[in-house]
Formats: C-alpha cells, structure tokens, sequence
C-alpha cells in the first residue's frame, strides 16, 4: 500500500498530539481560580500556590527538553513521542488523586518532564520528513496544535467540571493520549527512507534535490553526533538559547495567569472563562500556519533559508510589541471592553506563533542528524529557565494592577529578536 503525501499525516498526528498536550496541561490554570480552597487555601495565597505549582512543573520541563532531545535522538521518533504521551496521559490522570499542594506539585513535576519531548520530537520529526523550504509550515502546523489545544481547553475543561467535577475532569482528558498511540504506531512505521507505504516521488522529494534545494541527503549514521559542549561552542546553538530564553515566557505568561487575569481583572465566572479564553488562541493559531507560511514562500522565491526565517520572526516581534504596547495604553479601560482585551491579547500571540515556528526550525536549519533534536532541547531548556524567572515574578509584580506584567511582556519581545539576529555562526554546521 502506498499513501500519497504520508508526511502531511505524519504531522497532522503531531499537531493532534500537540493539540492534547495543551489540553493537559492548561486543565490546572483554568481550574485552579476554582478549586484553590477545597485544599484550603486562602484567597490572598492563591496566586503564589499557582506559582509555586507551576514552578515544579517547569523545572521538570527544563530538565526534560534536553533529556527528551537526547531520547528522541537515540530511540527515533516513533519511539520517543510514545514514551513521551504515555508518560504524561498517566501524570494528568494522576491529579484526580491529588489531597495537597504538595501531591499536586509532585504529579505536575511528573507531567512537565513528559511532556517536555513533544517539542524536541515534533522538530525532528519535521527534520525527518520535510525539505528545508516545508519545514516552516510544517512548524507551523505543530506550533497551530499548541494554540488549538489552548481553544478548545477552557470549553471542553469548563464543561467536564460544571459536569463531572475536577477529579473526573483529570481521568477523562487523560484518555485522549492513550486514544492517540493507536493510529501513531500504525501510521509512523519508519523514517521516510524505510518506510513502506511512501511513495517514491515523495521520498525523492523529502530525501533528494528538488524545486532548486538542495537536501542533504548524508546518511544519520554518518552524521557526528555533538556533545552539548561541542554543540555550544556554536554561535548559532547560543543564538537559538537565548532566543528561546525571552520570548517563550510571553507565551507562558498568559498560558498560566491569562484565567486568574481575567477573574481579577473581570470578575469572570468559570463559564464566561470558557467563553472567552478561546478567543487570544484563535488569534495564536492562525499566527503558527501565518509564520509557517511566510518564510516557506520567501524561501520559494529564492531567500536564503536563514534569512528568511530571520525576517519572518522580526515580523512576529514586530506585531506583539505594537499589541503589549496597545494594550498597556488602553489597561485601564479594557474592564468595559472585555471582547477588545481578547483581541489585543490574541495579537500577541498572533505574532508569537508567527516567530516561534520559525525560531523552533533554526536547529534543524543549522544542524543535522542526530543533533537537531538535542539543541532543540537545549533551546527548549533555555525557554523554561526564562519562564519560571517570570513565573514567580508574577504574584509580586500584579499585587496592585497588572501595568507591570505587560511592560515585562513587551520588554522581552526585543531582546528575543536581538539574539536570534546577531547571535550566529558564520558556517551552517553539517
């Protein structure tokens, strides 16, 4: 049996993988405003609760980047994104059980590490089977996974606990990951070189020279596998940390608090949460497949791979710092205009998925082989360390009002995009 252009399933498996992934993870932010004070917690301690919880689970997520790089690396994909969901479908199962802070510390730990290989396997995995002029929309279908999880998280959430409660809420999205091996087993049987229902015109095209680009097409057994200090003597590896390190707290800042901002701030009950949180992510999921889009057809005209990522993120930037600017102007008004909040918000992350598919393709751009997935992780390491600085910032800096919580937004974009321009190796390592 051959599939015509089996690698679009491929990747449509992990952007559904990606989509669950989110729907896992956010079942804590949104639930939390909620249920703080059936493990009695008071009002004034909630916010540095959710901090702390969060904490646990991005130092796990820090520490499983670059173990997960590795994983995926030595085992393949296939392999390693089915540890990575069995892991973190029986971690999220696991909060039904949670009686305390601490219980729920532990099981976020345990879901942050497993969850973790999803970026570093989706990377390689796009490495694997697109050309460097389709990687960037393939990027952009996975990274549009994360904003579509992020949609369709606060309905399906809201409507299991109004329903069920948020002990059964836990079990029943634990399902999904389990429901998702299935058809990834069956379909992802081998790299595009072995596998037998490729067609041979779509592994020429993966693995050959076509449309004018160039692929290496050196074996990944003959490809010398880097040390992480080997791989920092790289510019470009330095380039891609420090990236990561600034902008992907943006995201996160309003993936954790964007619920409680909005309970404060509106004083939004948990079904008005579901009604509204979807909107930002909308705007975030059109802005992954935009950004995707963007480079790939620079690259098609003839710009540099490099270059036109390059321009493709500084586009990005551009578009979240008007929005964090827009919104710090018009704060004090956006109680009366919850709808246009929503839109500023999604604007900024309209324009962070714009960038960070492309600045997530870089190693796979720079790298080959069997070190795209470890800078990936390295990146990705670099990006939790930044988060959980901005995480226990939060509760401090929005005691009083929340002006500070965007300036930090917006004074982040800029260094992001400082590092991703000028921090670079002169040679793309092969």
């Amino acid at each position: 049996m051959k599939v015509k252009g089996l690698r679009w399933y491929i990747i449509a498996l992990i952007a559904i993988a990606t989509v669950i992934n989110y729907i896992d993870r956010s079942a804590i932010n949104i639930l939390w405003p909620y249920i703080y004070k059936d493990f009695g917690i008071a009002d004034v301690d909630s916010k540095n609760a959710l901090a702390l919880i969060t904490t646990f689970f991005m130092i796990a997520y820090a520490l499983g980047q670059t173990f997960t790089g590795k994983l995926m690396d030595a085992v393949g994909t296939r392999i390693g994104m089915t540890l990575s969901i069995v892991g973190w479908s029986i971690s999220i199962a696991l909060h039904a059980f949670a009686r305390s802070l601490a219980s729920f510390n532990i099981f976020r730990f345990l879901l942050g590490f497993s969850e973790a290989g999803n970026w570093p396997g989706a990377t390689k995995n796009n490495a694997e089977w697109f050309p460097p002029k389709e990687r960037a929309i393939a990027q952009g279908i996975f990274g549009a996974g994360a904003s579509l999880g992020s949609v369709v998280s606060a309905p399906i959430i809201a409507l299991l606990y109004i329903a069920f409660g948020w002990k059964a809420t836990f079990l029943l999205i634990a399902v999904l990951g389990f429901v998702w091996i299935i058809p990834w087993l069956i379909v992802n049987k081998a790299t595009p070189d072995k596998h037998p229902w490729i067609t041979e015109e779509e592994r020429q095209h993966i693995l050959g020279s076509t449309a004018g680009v160039v692929v290496d097409t050196e074996p990944v057994s003959e490809v010398k596998v880097l040390s992480w200090k080997e791989l920092l003597k790289y510019k470009s590896t330095w380039g891609i940390i420090m990236g990561r390190f600034f902008i992907d707290p943006v995201w996160w800042l309003f993936v954790t608090w964007l619920p409680t901002f909005l309970k404060e701030q509106f004083m939004f009950d948990i079904k008005q949460i579901g009604a509204f949180t979807w909107v930002p992510y909308l705007f975030a999921a059109i802005g992954s497949l935009a950004g995707g889009y963007h480079s790939s057809w620079q690259i098609k005209k003839g710009v540099d791979a490099e270059r036109a990522r390059k321009n493709s993120i500084a586009l990005g930037a551009v578009i979240m710092l008007v929005s964090l600017i827009t919104i710090l102007y018009f704060l004090g008004s956006l109680k009366d205009t919850p709808m246009f909040a929503m839109v500023l918000i999604g604007l900024t992350l309209f324009g962070f998925q714009f960038l960070i598919g492309n600045i997530q393709t870089l190693p796979s751009d720079y790298f080959n082989g069997k070190n795209v997935g470890t800078v990936a992780g390295m990146g990705g390491t670099a990006a939790v360390i930044g988060t959980l600085l901005t995480t226990w910032a939060v509760p401090v800096i929005t005691k009083t009002s929340y002006v500070s919580f965007f300036v930090l937004a917006a004074v982040l974009v800029p260094l992001a995009w400082i590092s991703v321009k000028y921090i670079t190796s002169k040679k793309i390592t092969k």
